[in-house]
């Protein structure tokens, strides 16, 4: 059966259309909740949110959706997305739900769904959920219909927790930290919890409004955070987005470090350790050959996965590794949590910063990235550029052209009506050209 709601990461869209849309998440609410009825007394739903205005909606709609099929709903208000999943399995609920569209606009919105061990849906559950949708739903009697509360204490819960993975009789004393939370779910728990270890932080990102979330700044706009970090002569930038999945780092010159970096870093330290589980690091198709390069010399495998996160921690599950992500700065690391953390992962590094001493430039080079070039085009709904011939013959010219010497990756969106236009290539020009040719071919048919 081919799903007509979920995409790469739950289910999202532009908010009150389709399928964002108080119809469609309460329906949506109700099949998950019947999926996850177990045979006992109590079912336990928690739902989470990032600042964007559509949240209230969703968050009403899930829950009247979730109690209608006998799920009690705790409601842990704006918490990033990790916190979810450890909330999910902290609480042994049935399901976690987070409301987020991630690093997307402010008008976007998206549900994501953790099963009770905090771990994101398979696309089997996503689509016997949707088949549940399309069958009918069989709701509770009026006896049994769920209750709803707030969870005061949530964020407070993963703040503590996330102290816990700081490297023990460690403090921040003495660093000053640019901390960009994007106007997002963490705008709360970062500060606090780098506060509390003892950093002096310099917050930017930190008032959100219900339309600013990522706007002009996070992960995907760390040209702000940057600026303050040279302003302030701050030791170190973190630019989480905006359910705080991932992080970019900026070293003390307002240079940006992107995932495989930060990746590369933790995993070169854990195998040195002995605590990179397989001694191998999962990664995708899109981290950079560099990164390839720099774990090979070091005997440590790279694993490759298509584009998302939860196709990163199917493989770790699979294989029994504990390190992975994506360049694009989700960092998971399954001793800590079920998803990428961006908040966790910066405390990894800036333990790396404490223990060695080195300053941040020193550890966010961990190798030289060969030059890589990405290029989106945005194309109408209902459209399929890659199925047109021009495309597929620019590709193959491209493909020629680069050779051995190079690759290209070119890919939908699972988020957004875009082709994603990727190459890596040591020419850079002669990467500028395959990478424009390519992409102005498919903005034509576009």
């Amino acid at each position: 059966m081919a799903r007509a709601l979920f995409g790469t990461d739950g289910v999202r869209g532009e908010a009150n259309s389709f399928p964002m849309t108080a119809e469609i998440a309460m329906k949506l609410g109700a099949a998950v909740g019947r999926y996850f009825r177990r045979d006992k007394n109590e079912h336990r739903v928690v739902i989470g949110k990032d600042t964007r205005l559509s949240g209230y909606m969703l968050e009403n709609a899930l829950t009247a959706g979730f109690t209608s099929t006998g799920m009690n709903v705790f409601l842990l208000g704006p918490v990033p997305t990790p916190a979810v999943g450890y909330l999910t399995r902290s609480m042994r609920a049935d399901v976690g739900v987070m409301i987020s569209a991630s690093h997307n606009h402010a008008n976007d919105n998206g549900i994501k769904f953790f099963g009770p061990d905090g771990f994101k849906l398979s696309d089997e559950a996503e689509t016997e959920i949707e088949s549940i949708m399309n069958r009918g739903i069989t709701l509770s009697r009026p006896e049994n219909i769920g209750r709803a509360k707030r969870l005061d204490d949530a964020l407070g819960r993963y703040v503590e927790y996330a102290k816990t993975t700081f490297p023990r009789q460690r403090r921040l004393d003495g660093l000053r930290i640019v901390l960009d939370c994007a106007n997002g779910a963490a705008y709360r728990a970062a500060p606090t919890v780098l506060w509390e270890l003892g950093a002096e932080v310099i917050p930017v990102g930190v008032s959100p409004n219900g339309r600013n979330i990522n706007a002009e700044c996070g992960s995907t706009h760390p040209h702000q955070a940057a600026q303050k970090v040279r302003e302030t002569r701050a030791d170190l930038g973190i630019c989480l987005d905006g359910d705080a999945d991932r992080l970019i780092l900026l070293d003390e010159t307002g240079k940006e470090a992107d995932g495989d970096q930060i990746m590369g870093l933790i995993a070169t330290r854990w195998a040195r350790e002995g605590r990179l589980s397989g001694n191998a690091l999962v990664a995708t198709v899109m981290s950079n050959l560099g990164l390839e390069r720099h774990l090979n010399d070091l005997d440590i495998g790279l694993e490759r996965t298509n584009v998302g996160d939860r196709y990163v921690v199917e493989r770790m599950r699979k294989n029994g590794h504990n390190l992975g992500g994506e360049q694009s700065g989700h960092i998971v690391m399954t001793d800590y949590g079920t998803t990428g953390d961006g908040l966790i992962a910066a405390l990894q590094f800036m333990g790396a910063m404490v223990e060695t001493g080195q300053k941040a430039s020193d550890l966010t080079r961990v190798f030289t990235p060969v030059p890589q070039k990405l290029k989106n085009v945005r194309y109408a709904p209902g459209k399929d550029p890659l199925a047109e011939d021009c495309v597929q013959s620019a590709i193959a010219k491209g493909e020629k052209t680069l050779g051995s010497s190079g690759r290209l990756l070119i890919r939908k969106s699972g988020t957004e009506p875009l082709i994603r236009v990727m190459g890596e290539a040591e020419d850079q020009g002669l990467l500028d050209e395959v990478i424009s040719g390519i992409s102005d071919t498919i903005a034509g048919v576009s």
